[in-house]
């Protein structure tokens, strides 16, 4: 009781000292626009938030045709300024690239079931696209291990690439065109905010679980087993592994593991000494030419270590004839175009933008998915599958010093030296190497780490990753994408419908209201219950507000009762974070004002932002509150309505 009288007091000496010096602003209306303006001005906000147009303002028209130029083809903006010094730094990183690509665009190629030599094509054709195209100085372009291994699952779920390679393939240039396409339009469209769905905590599982997959289906190359099964679950792979213990090779486990021991420490060394990056940058085509050396010079004692074999000599040849754009298997096309783009854009972006920002300059994700969609669009026609940009090779092209994306062309005229030339030293070249470069490129992307930050900052988030996680390992690589996927949705919907409602207090001497359970400073004001929603109250969550408000009277009310304070005469409602309703929400917030009323409590709102307060006017609501039913500021509400209370006889 004694708590309860001191705190009226201070409340009372307060607000006499603040009456004479307060000033209670009326709350103001937003300027008058009318209804084509306001579409523009929300569309505008949707679609082109970076305002791209501005820098065509107030200029010549062979400035505007200069500047559309530089825009469209980002090479125009660089090239003019390129000197010897840029030529270095750029060659010693295209070469540097060059040497990880090489191997890796073999191995990726035979994670997607595809014929070794389309990793070279698709190390040649896409760079050279995107350097014309892309605004990232530091991508690295070329076959990325997550799209290689969606493609691969989900095409060879309903066809054989062994018994039909002539329709898998089809269909693989085919999904890699229509992921172009779906990648350029989103570009285009400046829909960009269509892959946010797939949020980092979906990402981590997805990947992680995808790299665990793609590591076990490698043990087929690292023991040297002949009949494997195609499926893509934990549990199946893992059978399979010891149901053909009788095809294990010693030699080939030798081998492959002794070149992962030796990738694997120099991986270690570079992620220790970031200045040795080149260490693991080369590893990859080492291994590739020590392997290759030592099956040549035993190549009568090891008949059991598989090689890759012949491979065709010469640049790509035209695919535009092989792609699919009727049949029955024309939806299977268009949805592994659809997965394996959004999950290739996604990367390429995030990569982008990553080493964007450690050299502070800025890239454009509009473009970035025009230059992606199109080198994919322009791929799928030269016998390439889908590309993007590798945090591998752009991590390596990074430190390696590059300055532009002429490093892409260099790389791509490494391979194409390699395409024309060097071909037939392939032949030997062991397939449990590449086993070994798939493993040890893919084991990075289990990043327990933000798994477990995860886990620390949001559960909801974690039980994303989890289920992504365990969907890919135990279901299927594309459904537990799906799963991810929706269970992200449900979260975004239970923040929609279920906002955020507190309960604020006064910090004593300040006109500050914060929320009373982060602020143990803040103190109920008597006879006062000031509520605050944080989200925008529309048809989605406006009856679950107007439950929870009720509920938080009532319990309000027995607080009260309990601790023989004032009576209740007064509720706030503080709209400072209502950034927009709709007629439902407007509807909740006559409703409220009745039933307070009814029970003789005051209802008024605190602080509406400008399109929340001319709905309100112009639903005249704003005539059933009165006066006195909106305030600038909760303090000001505070300080009025007890004024008026104090001069009622």
């Amino acid at each position: 009781m004694g708590v309860n009288s001191n705190r009226v007091e201070h409340f009372a000496s307060h607000d006499s000292a603040i009456e004479e010096t307060m000033q209670i602003h009326a709350v103001q209306l937003p300027p008058h626009q009318t209804t084509l303006h306001k579409l523009r001005h929300r569309v505008s906000e949707i679609f082109f938030p970076d305002d791209p147009l501005h820098r065509f303002k107030n200029q010549t028209r062979f400035k505007k045709f200069l500047l559309a130029l530089q825009y469209l083809f980002p090479i125009f903006h660089w090239a003019p300024n390129y000197n010897l010094t840029l030529l270095r730094s750029d060659l010693i990183s295209g070469l540097t690239i060059a040497s990880l690509a090489i191997p890796q665009g073999i191995s990726y190629a035979k994670l997607a079931n595809l014929p070794p030599i389309l990793g070279l094509y698709s190390s040649f054709v896409p760079p050279l696209i995107y350097s014309l195209l892309g605004s990232s100085r530091h991508l690295g372009v070329g076959p990325v291990s997550i799209a290689s291994l969606v493609m691969g699952s989900m095409l060879s779920d309903k066809i054989s690439y062994t018994q039909e390679p002539i329709l898998y393939l089809g269909l693989a240039f085919t999904a890699t065109f229509f992921a172009g396409v779906f990648q350029a339009s989103l570009g285009i469209l400046r829909l960009g905010f269509v892959i946010d769905f797939l949020s980092k905590a979906t990402l981590v599982g997805f990947t992680g679980g995808a790299a665990i997959i793609v590591s076990l289906q490698q043990l087929k190359g690292l023991l040297g087993i002949v009949h494997f099964t195609s499926k893509m679950q934990i549990i199946p792979v893992t059978i399979s592994v010891f149901k053909q213990r009788h095809e294990w090779s010693w030699q080939t486990i030798l081998l492959g593991f002794g070149f992962l021991v030796f990738l694997l420490t120099t991986r270690h060394i570079s992620l220790r000494k970031p200045k040795l990056f080149w260490v693991s940058a080369a590893a990859p085509l080492t291994s590739v030419i020590l392997s290759t050396i030592l099956v040549f010079l035993l190549r009568n004692k090891t008949h059991q270590i598989s090689v890759i074999g012949h491979l065709p000599k010469g640049v790509n040849p035209p695919s535009a004839n092989m792609l699919y754009f009727n049949g029955p298997y024309l939806a299977l096309a268009i949805k592994t175009g659809i997965i394996t783009g959004i999950l290739s854009l996604t990367e390429g972006i995030a990569v982008g933008r990553t080493f964007a920002s450690l050299k502070n300059y800025q890239v454009d994700g509009n473009k970035e998915m025009m230059a992606i969609g199109l080198m994919n669009i322009a791929g799928s026609c030269s016998s390439c599958y889908v590309t993007t940009g590798s945090f591998s090779r752009s991590a390596v092209n990074y430190n390696a010093g590059a300055q532009t994306t002429v490093s892409n062309i260099i790389m791509a005229a490494a391979v194409l030296v390699t395409l024309l030339f060097l071909m037939p030293l392939f032949y030997y070249t062991p397939n449990v190497v590449l086993a070994a470069i798939i493993i040890t490129a893919v084991i990075g992307l289990i990043d327990y780490q933000s798994a477990y930050k995860l886990w620390k900052v949001d559960k909801l988030d974690f039980l994303a990753c989890l289920c992504s996680f365990f969907g890919v390992l135990f279901i299927s690589v594309p459904l537990g994408l799906g799963i991810a996927v929706i269970i992200s949705v449900l979260k975004i919907l239970l923040h929609v419908t279920r906002p955020n409602t507190l309960v604020l207090g006064n910090i004593p001497g300040t006109q500050i209201f914060h929320n009373i359970n982060q602020y143990k400073k803040a103190l109920r004001v008597p006879s006062f219950l000031i509520l605050a929603v944080e989200s925008p109250i529309y048809f989605a969550n406006s009856t679950y507000l107007q439950e929870r408000i009720l509920r938080w009277v009532r319990e309000e009310e027995e607080h009260i009762k309990a601790n023989n304070g004032a009576p209740l005469k007064c509720i706030i409602l503080d709209m400072t974070a209502v950034t927009a309703t709709d007629t439902s929400g407007l509807d909740t917030l006559c409703e409220l004002r009745k039933m307070l009323e009814k029970r003789s409590l005051e209802f008024v709102l605190a602080n509406p932002v400008g399109n929340v307060m001319e709905k309100l006017h112009k639903s005249n609501i704003l005539d059933s509150f009165g006066l006195k039913g909106v305030y600038l500021t909760v303090g000001e509400a505070v300080t009025d309505i007890s004024s008026i209370w104090k001069a009622q006889p």
